[in-house]
């Protein structure tokens, strides 16, 4: 009795527990689907509600202070409308969201990924897209910031031109005056054409700027958004136009903006060299003849025509040897401040250098034809006439005088930014008790040593030969290089502690 009681409780508890199951997992049923009917998210459940009911939630709000967040303007649609099935699926190859019956049916072969994990290799793409594009918009805006500097200097340029021309021409006969200002309204057009050149430039920089902006602006709201489907959906065209901004970034101008102001200088200092060597030798003429009476006037007649046609080629048979004949060749100078090294300060008209006497300097401008790392500078003018001659005078112990190619380094801690440590250049380097000539590293010491502060540079530019002179009443030769020059010589100098370095002007009414 007891063993049947025993089974016959333990088979009703077994029903009672099973009739348990059964009913709480049709309560976790029934509490499940009515919570996919009614979302808890505001933004999920205002999908579902009527017209009514979103009435009566303003209505409510309107009396209780509470404020309801509004949905985006795009609308999300998780569910395929074919199959009614998730939209969990992305097919790389058309870039569509799909679902998995759509992926087995219309996309095979295709490249299958799941949307979570596409969008988690665009958003890294999409970052370095953005990192790209602010370094783009960095460059472009130096790049502007660069231009207004050179607008500057093209009128700083134009009007320094316009005052050396008036050095060079002012004295001369009144028919030069129509060839100068011929020369005016040249400066003036290369002036306007330069301006406008940089100025489209500045305004092309600024409207690409503007773009750059907006499109990392849509860049950083795509990036935001919470929304798969809507960042996949926006994310082929933004790329594409980002790409379309990248291919050609920024604006490269490959002609120098101030060249032709150089070109004119130059042209127009060569022209007063060649009209200063006719006068001289015009008025030596003329005092000759004059103390000679009629009867020399006519010998000189013949010597002045010979000297007068001699005087554009400057072919001579022999090399000169006195300082009235070297000065015949003399040629002006002028230091080039924007290659000269932060450590030195040109003045006297550009025609001096020394070593900046205070310890504490302002920061200098960074001229991309700056000496860096060495105490040097150049002049302006390039040497390529057949023979040209000029003079200077050292202050202090240590000093270089030299001739460089223009395109000789200037940045590089070696050597090779080094007046003679290279292959274009060649340097009479001066110490208080011996001279020495360097190029390319190799350095050959002189027996003469230093015993006056001016020095004489003879170039026979067409010959390759390249000498050096101290100079005094008579003129002490030092020594001669030999060498084929191919590019404009332009003379520089190294400055040692407590140097000082001074072009001599060699015209007449400067001797």
């Amino acid at each position: 009795m007891t063993g049947r009681y025993c089974w016959v409780h333990f088979k009703k508890t077994n029903i009672d527990i099973l009739y348990i199951l059964i009913l709480s997992f049709l309560l976790s049923l029934l509490v499940g689907l009515k919570e996919r009917a009614t979302p808890h998210c505001p933004l999920l459940a205002s999908r579902h509600w009527s017209r009514g009911d979103m009435e009566r939630r303003d209505a409510k709000s309107r009396h209780s202070g509470t404020r309801f967040m509004q949905a985006p303007n795009y609308v999300e649609t998780s569910v395929c409308a074919r199959h009614s099935a998730p939209l969990d699926v992305y097919c790389c190859t058309d870039q569509r969201v799909i679902c998995a019956q759509c992926a087995s049916a219309e996309h095979s072969g295709h490249r299958i990924g799941y949307v979570r994990e596409e969008r988690r290799r665009k958003q890294q793409e999409l970052r370095n897209l953005q990192t790209e594009s602010k370094q783009i918009l960095r460059t472009q805006e130096q790049k502007y910031e660069n231009m207004g500097e050179t607008l500057k200097r093209i009128q700083e340029a134009a009007e320094e031109t316009r005052d050396y021309c008036e050095s060079v021409l002012v004295g001369l006969i009144d028919s030069l005056q129509r060839h100068y200002k011929s020369v005016r309204e040249l400066i003036g057009g290369h002036e306007e054409e330069a301006a406008a050149r940089v100025e489209d430039s500045l305004q092309t920089l600024q409207v690409k700027m503007e773009d750059m902006r907006e499109r990392d602006a849509e860049l950083d709201r795509l990036a935001r958004t919470d929304s798969d489907l809507h960042f996949l959906q926006e994310w082929p065209s933004m790329r594409r136009l980002c790409r379309e901004d990248h291919r050609h970034p920024l604006y490269e101008d490959s002609e120098d903006p101030l060249h032709p102001f150089d070109v004119t200088m130059r042209a127009i200092d060569q022209l007063g060299e060649q009209l200063e060597g006719i006068f001289d030798i015009k008025f030596a003429l003329i005092s000759q003849t004059a103390g000679g009476g009629e009867q020399r006037e006519s010998e000189h007649e013949s010597e002045e025509e010979e000297m007068q046609q001699r005087l554009p080629s400057g072919v001579h048979n022999m090399e000169p040897q006195t300082r009235a004949e070297f000065l015949q060749y003399a040629c002006g100078l002028r230091l080039d401040p924007t290659t000269a090294h932060e450590d030195l300060v040109v003045s006297a008209g550009d025609r001096e250098v020394r070593l900046n006497p205070l310890k504490c300097k302002t920061p200098s401008v960074r001229y991309p034809l700056r000496f860096l790392h060495r105490r040097q500078v150049l002049c302006r003018e390039g040497l390529q006439g057949e023979r040209c001659y000029y003079e200077i005078e050292v202050e202090g112990d240590k000093a270089e005088i030299a001739l460089a190619y223009k395109g000789m380094d200037r940045k590089s801690r070696t050597q090779l930014s080094a007046f003679g440590g290279n292959a274009q250049s060649w340097s009479l380097d001066r110490s208080a008790n011996h001279y020495s000539v360097s190029h390319k590293s190799d350095s050959v010491q002189l027996t003469t040593r230093p015993s006056r502060s001016k020095l004489g540079v003879y170039l026979n530019f067409k010959e390759g030969t390249l000498s050096f002179y101290e100079v005094s009443d008579r003129m002490v030769f030092l020594y001669k290089v030999e060498a084929e020059f191919t590019e404009p010589m332009y003379p520089g100098f190294w400055l040692g502690e407590k140097c000082c370095i001074r072009i001599c002007d060699l015209r007449p009414d400067g001797l």
